[in-house]
């Protein structure tokens, strides 16, 4: 048993990986861009950063100005034979406030305003707080809730879907951009630099030098147990809580497949009106047609975009597939096991939980649509229950993909015996 040193918290030394489990130790100092990775599985365990709490603060703030503008100056104006209409980035959500759709416009406004600007507010509140000379001891639940709220907070993945809606656009009148998609581009740039520039071990070292942390003392406890809060190593009890950051410690997630299976199923079956629906209907000079998912990528092609054609059928249609067959795949392996390619499952894993976010592109490209083509009886875009449904499917894989525990994988396959007959 390694024991803590006195006066710290947990075993700093020591890393468990997030991927595959496998508690390691990692090195006493990482250089500037160097990483240290698991030696199982190749998950990055640390980055080492040149300035890991003034560069992100400084990024913070670049983000949160260019987002202040973003919110308050038009971000498209659209022409329609003399009538003109703007929109702006809090007006986008409005354009689902009708019955049957509140769901997408809180959804819209979580993930494109909302959720950003309080990733930004959470990040300069630690930030801040760690210059203080007696930082706030509440500042370990604001840093865990910037990382664990990262994946909801979508602005590029609305940038993507304002550029698909831009090309329908100009088909049928004239746009011209405003200033906001400048400044939501520099929120864009700046929020992922801010990330990158982080290295989240040195920001909790620093939280608990400075005493913002629950805990005041090590736990004691039979087995190591890496806190998936905020990575912390703990020698402890199962079901105690981190000393660190306050998450309650288990070896592995409870209930996790059992849960991401239930988010499949339900995924699953919405996936059928998601494509079976139109997603919306345009009404041009009193005439209505519906469009689907496919359909939507099918009028791309036919106008000779096929890039974007491509990338919405992928996005929007090979994606979803894709995730449920990835899904299900891990889930299977994390009950009966897998005899070899683990590491091939782990990529598999993250490919899946890296991509599930980008099938929103629809999503938003409908909702700038809607809340720009409304120009009475010359034309109107309004949403369709398959937008509900598609919107629903990537909400629920997101969440099953974070359910999952990846872990489990490899403990499954460590329980089968090997081919020669000995344990694995």
């Amino acid at each position: 048993m390694t024991h803590a040193s006195p006066g710290r918290l947990g075993l700093p030394h020591l890393a468990g990986c997030p991927d595959c489990g496998l508690i390691q130790r990692l090195p006493d100092r990482l250089a500037p861009r160097a990483a240290a990775e698991c030696s199982r599985c190749d998950a990055v365990l640390r980055r080492g950063r040149r300035d890991p709490l003034g560069a992100p603060l400084a990024l913070a703030l670049a983000a949160l100005a260019l987002m202040l503008a973003a919110l308050a100056l038009p971000l498209l104006t659209i022409d329609i034979r003399g009538r003109s209409l703007a929109t702006t980035l809090p007006g986008l959500p409005l354009a689902f406030d009708r019955p049957g759709f509140q769901e997408l416009a809180l959804l819209t406004a979580a993930t494109v305003v909302l959720l950003p600007v309080l990733r930004l507010l959470l990040l300069l509140a630690v930030l801040l707080g760690l210059r203080l000379a007696d930082p706030p001891r509440g500042l370990h639940r604001l840093h865990r809730w910037y990382w664990a709220l990262r994946p909801w907070a979508m602005v590029e993945v609305f940038l993507l879907g304002l550029f698909v809606a831009y090309t329908r656009l100009v088909a049928m009148a004239e746009v011209e951009v405003g200033p906001a998609l400048w400044a939501l581009g520099g929120v864009m740039l700046a929020m992922c630099a801010a990330d990158a520039a982080q290295d989240p071990r040195a920001t909790w070292a620093a939280l608990e030098a400075g005493g913002a942390t629950p805990g005041r003392a090590p736990l004691a406890g039979p087995r190591l147990i890496a806190c998936t809060g905020c990575g912390l190593v703990n020698a402890a009890e199962e079901g105690t809580r981190c000393p660190r950051c306050a998450h309650v410690l288990h070896e592995r997630r409870r209930g996790s497949v059992g849960q991401a299976w239930a988010l499949v199923a339900a995924a699953t079956i919405l996936y059928l009106p998601a494509n079976a629906y139109p997603v919306m209907t345009v009404t041009y000079l009193g005439r209505g047609t519906p469009h689907t998912i496919l359909g939507g990528a099918e009028d791309l092609l036919a106008a000779g975009l096929w890039p974007l054609a491509l990338l919405v059928f992928i996005a929007s249609i090979a994606v979803p597939v894709l995730k449920l067959l990835g899904l299900s795949v891990l889930l299977v392996a994390s009950r009966r096991g897998a005899g070899g390619r683990l590491r091939d499952l782990t990529r598999l894993y993250r490919l899946v939980d890296l991509v599930g976010r980008w099938s929103m592109i629809d999503v938003f490209m409908l909702a700038v649509l809607v809340a720009l083509v409304q120009a009475g009886v010359l034309a109107t875009i309004t949403p369709g229950p398959g937008a509900a449904a598609f919107a629903a499917v990537v909400v629920l894989t997101m969440l099953a993909a974070e359910r999952l525990d990846p872990r489990l994988v490899w403990d499954a396959a460590a329980r089968q015996p090997a081919r020669d007959g000995s344990p694995a």
